[in-house]
């Protein structure tokens, strides 16, 4: 299903509750929230939809990719930046890293771990400061 955006700083301010298995139905309508919005969106968490759960969904490359409870493990090469976010008006600056080492759970609640870097280690980012409740 396809979710309203959700805009309000004080909601998206609040930390998000750990994902469970329970929660598998978030990822679809991330999924096509995300791809509803795909000419201006890369990646959300579910907060931006309006639930408190750490879900988060990007692509990378065609793929869309769900992570449950995220968490960046390692983080390598700072830089500062600026982005924009659906949720929020304009851009704003921030402190990411280039290369980034991530632990999540999959669909199946698989315990994984990946390494991301560039413009998709950003987005990563991005969404797990979402599920923190960090507003840029």
């Amino acid at each position: 299903m396809i979710r309203d955006i959700i805009h309000d700083p004080v909601f998206l301010a609040q930390p998000s509750d750990p994902a469970t298995a329970e929660d598998a139905w978030i990822a679809a309508d991330l999924i096509q929230t995300l791809a509803h919005h795909a000419v201006g969106c890369v990646g959300m968490a579910a907060n931006m939809i309006g639930i408190r759960k750490k879900v988060i969904v990007f692509f990378d490359g065609d793929m869309p990719v769900v992570m449950f409870n995220p968490e960046i493990t390692r983080a390598e090469g700072p830089y500062d930046t600026e982005e924009g976010c659906l949720s929020l008006t304009g851009v704003r600056r921030c402190k990411r890293y280039e290369k980034i080492k991530v632990r999540f759970q999959n669909e199946k609640m698989q315990k994984l771990t990946r390494t991301y870097a560039g413009f998709t280690a950003e987005i990563i980012q991005h969404e797990i400061d979402h599920c923190n409740g960090i507003v840029i």
